[in-house]
């Protein structure tokens, strides 16, 4: 039985996650926020061994108490190997990570950064800052790109099957979780027809 537990951290609305394979007795957490207690109590209460702590770009509010819960976790930091941050296992695009008996798929998806990742299992995907409900990331920051961000969402998310459940790295939406098919007819920026159309989306 897999199962993932929605963590709000922080004073940005920040939403990490544990992905927890409750058979094979072993998690993953994407992301670490602000605070690593409420990561930890979870994975206890799920009483389950994590094995990576993922980072899905290099932003500090997704990435600054990493390290620390790395530690107290006993897992390995994951990042892509674009990634500035400090850590033990670098992924690019089509790596899986092994939780359990759950595979992870690594995406790469630039565009908010060189170095953001989402993480898909199957089922369910975690967006980092590359997809939001509602919207998408900023592109305007150090490393971002709209171009690249119109493509990552085209040619990475929107192949997805209908029913992948969309989890985003902040609570920006009318809600905190969607399925990619309800997603991808109200967000302008993944209903967007052509790049001039997504460029134009406020």
């Amino acid at each position: 039985m897999t199962v993932v537990r929605q963590i709000a951290v922080g004073t940005m609305l920040n939403l990490v996650y544990l992905l927890a394979d409750r058979a094979g007795g072993e998690g993953l957490v994407v992301d670490s926020g602000w605070e690593t207690k409420p990561i930890v109590e979870a994975a206890k209460g799920l009483g389950v061994r994590v094995r990576y702590a993922v980072a899905t770009h290099n932003h500090f509010d997704h990435t600054s108490t990493l390290k620390e819960l790395s530690k107290e976790l006993g897992a390995e930091v994951v990042a892509h190997e674009r990634s500035p941050i400090e850590h033990a296992v670098s992924v690019r695009d089509g790596d899986v990570l092994q939780v359990g008996q759950r595979e992870v798929r690594i995406l790469h998806t630039p565009g908010h950064t060189q170095d953001s990742i989402c993480l898909y299992d199957g089922e369910s995907l975690f967006t980092g800052d590359t997809l939001f409900i509602g919207n998408c990331g900023r592109t305007d920051l150090p490393g971002g790109s709209m171009k690249e961000m119109f493509r990552s969402l085209r040619e990475a998310v929107l192949r997805l099957p209908p029913s992948t459940m969309i989890y985003p790295g902040h609570d920006y939406g009318d809600v905190p979780s969607r399925r990619l098919a309800e997603e991808a007819l109200s967000n302008p920026t993944l209903s967007a027809r052509s790049y001039e159309e997504f460029a134009g989306v406020p």
